[in-house]
């Protein structure tokens, strides 16, 4: 980041936006050559806004592939610099250098070139995140093709709502994998979507549980391994357009069908390299283990921001603790991880465990810690920081979201921290705090608004181009409204309170629900907390707490007098709560987020929307047995 404000002469990091607003086809040429870009053709022009702010073109004229970027370069300059580190469930690893994977991206590619996939076509990619998933996701772009990330969890009906949008030719999956020990099949799962996907030619099958059961239908089916000990001929990477289409990567909303988010070469990877360096000073010499999945935006970032700076990507299939408390530890000690990115909730979880997992291991070739995926609160912020980070770390809080490519707001190295809050906006991100009126605030919650456009933003929805702008662009002209709330202190840090479609507002006081839930998860009884607004007649809406409690705590009335206690005098008694509820678990996305609107439909008893990204359906079960015994 330094080098950077160096570069574009910012005397700090104040200083940034003036001179983006100031001359922004010079501040993203800055930003190509920070991120060292490699082209096949230089580009012309580095903004084009002539067809409308929301549909802004980067890069007009330049040619680059991202297969390139994040691999290809590397194997001719550094072959033998290890690009992934892998562990399973299991314990089982795996070690593939720049070279290697190289090949095995070439191979990935032919192979998917004799299955019939060209230039445009969709691959869909549901698997969990290995090197072959590495290399097959590089190998789509190695051909020009389309790779379709999903969680290698999704059930049915989630892959074929995203696969039968986007006309997938291909599904490439694993037999299975171990998940807490057990085994999870996913081929009859795809041989069940495959069925009701009339534009699906083949499934590509890896195989990882070698299970002689698995049943291959001749002529679709195919074995990995097997095609790949054929490939003869590999086809050239494809020299794509800036504005070429790499990925479409799906997101769900509240209500309606999911929204297929097009991201583009130089785009996606752009953003999430460009973030990679500004925010978390990622280098050559670091080893990046984000947890996550293919599935959530957090997993492509992973893979095109590490490898595209010739980093090594950890990856890590298990659950952070099996088969014992200290997994995730153990894993960062053995691999030497450097910078380190785990969600609020995960932190949460493994808080219940205490300190002593955490102590047991070396963790001193860490640096850098990051976060993202929802608020903190500031109990498990502070745990984080001082057993983990031996309260000398900089945890890097990173905020943004699937359609941007990366983030809105994050830390840096350079300015101070506080628990739970973002130093601001990342360079180039216009970004702002607006009241219902359309005016900046400070000291206030509004609306987080973007004011310019900027290279990562998603290139609209997959064939429904006015829910696109509907969504994001329709409330002010040529403003995104990104949909959450935040604040900015006297002192200049910004503090999301939630999402604007999970606001509370009680007898006319608006109430983020991050505010309660950190008030709930201090007291040292509650593990997880969800805030939720409901009808009330006199009030127009009124607060109701869910709480999951720590091992060894018992329900009770005493115990639920004093949480609703506990929210009154930290929000005042205007905003006690009509209700706190208490649940074995709060419903999570894959990547471990609170689906408030989730909570609220099930307990209001109305139709919660698209579960497709919900992990833990036993949840809804208990939301609707207190449901029913209220």
């Amino acid at each position: 980041m330094h080098a950077f404000l160096r570069r574009i002469g910012a005397a700090d990091l104040t200083d940034v936006e003036t001179i983006r607003s100031r001359d922004p086809e010079e501040f993203w040429r800055n930003v190509a050559e920070d991120v060292q870009l490699e082209w096949t053709r230089p580009f012309d022009t580095a903004v084009d806004t002539t067809e409308g702010i929301p549909w802004t073109r980067f890069w007009v004229g330049g040619r680059l592939n991202l297969a390139t970027q994040a691999v290809h370069r590397w194997a001719r300059r550094a072959p033998d610099t290890v690009a992934v580190v892998w562990e399973d469930d299991t314990g089982a690893t795996r070690t593939v250098t720049y070279a290697e994977l190289a090949t095995e991206t070439e191979r990935a590619a032919a192979v998917l070139h004799s299955l019939g996939v060209r230039a445009s076509d969709a691959v869909g990619i549901c698997m969990p995140m290995s090197p072959e998933c590495v290399a097959l996701f590089l190998g789509c772009a190695h051909l020009g093709a389309v790779v379709v990330p999903l969680f290698s969890g999704f059930g049915v009906g989630a892959i074929v709502s995203r696969l039968r949008d986007c006309d997938a030719k291909v599904l490439c999956i694993v037999d299975g994998f171990h998940r807490r020990g057990a085994e999870v099949r996913v081929k009859p799962t795809a041989d069940e979507a495959a069925a009701q996907l009339p534009a699906l030619r083949h499934i590509l099958v890896v195989p990882r549980l070698g299970d002689a059961s698995v049943t291959m239908q001749p002529e679709r089916d195919h074995w990995y391994h097997e095609l790949m000990a054929n490939v003869t001929e590999t086809p050239a990477v494809h020299d794509t357009a800036a504005d070429s289409v790499f990925m479409i990567i799906y997101t769900s909303g509240t209500t309606g069908r999911p929204k297929g988010t097009v991201h583009v070469h130089g785009g996606f990877p752009v953003k999430a390299t460009q973030d990679m360096i500004h925010c978390f000073d990622v280098r050559d010499s670091d080893r990046l283990l984000w947890f996550t999945d293919l599935g959530w935006m957090m997993g492509p970032w992973a893979i095109c921001g590490a490898l595209a700076l010739g980093a090594t990507l950890v990856l890590f299939e298990g659950v952070p603790d099996h088969p014992g408390p200290d997994r995730l530890w153990d894993v960062v000690e053995r691999h030497r991880v450097s910078v380190l990115g785990i969600s609020p909730t995960v932190v949460r979880a493994l808080m219940r465990h205490g300190e002593e997992p955490v102590n047991a291991h070396d963790l001193s070739s860490l640096r850098v810690l990051g976060s993202t995926g929802e608020p903190w609160n500031t109990e498990p912020w502070l745990w984080f920081h001082r057993n983990v980070g031996k309260a000398k770390l900089p945890i890097v809080n990173y905020s943004g979201g699937t359609e941007i490519a990366g983030g809105i707001i994050g830390g840096n190295l350079l300015t101070p921290m506080r628990p739970c809050a973002f130093a601001g906006p990342l360079p180039g991100m216009a970004a702002d705090v607006w009241d219902e009126h359309g005016h900046s605030v400070r000291g206030q919650v509004g609306e987080l608004v973007l004011r310019a456009p900027w290279p990562g933003m998603t290139r609209g929805f997959w064939r429904d181009p006015e829910r696109y702008l509907e969504t994001y662009w329709s409330r002010w002209p040529d403003v995104w409204v990104h949909g959450d709330w935040v604040e900015v202190d006297g002192d200049g840090l910004w503090y999301i309170r939630g999402r604007s479609d999970d606001t509370i507002k009680v007898a006319g006081k608006r109430l983020g629900p991050a505010e309660v839930e950190s008030a709930l998860v201090a007291h040292p009884a509650v593990a997880e907390a969800a805030a939720i607004g409901v009808p009330d007649a006199v009030k127009g809406e009124a607060l109701v707490a869910f709480v999951v409690l720590k091992p060894g705590v018992d329900d009770g009335e005493a115990l639920r007098r004093e949480l609703a206690g506990r929210i009154t005098n930290e929000l005042g008694k205007a905003l006690a709560p009509r209700a706190v509820e208490v649940v074995d678990e709060l419903p999570k996305t894959r990547n471990a987020k609170v689906l408030r609107r989730v909570v609220r439909a099930v307990y209001l008893g109305s139709d919660p929307g698209d579960l497709t990204s919900l992990e833990n359906r036993t949840a809804i079960d208990a939301i609707e047995r207190v449901r029913a015994a209220g």
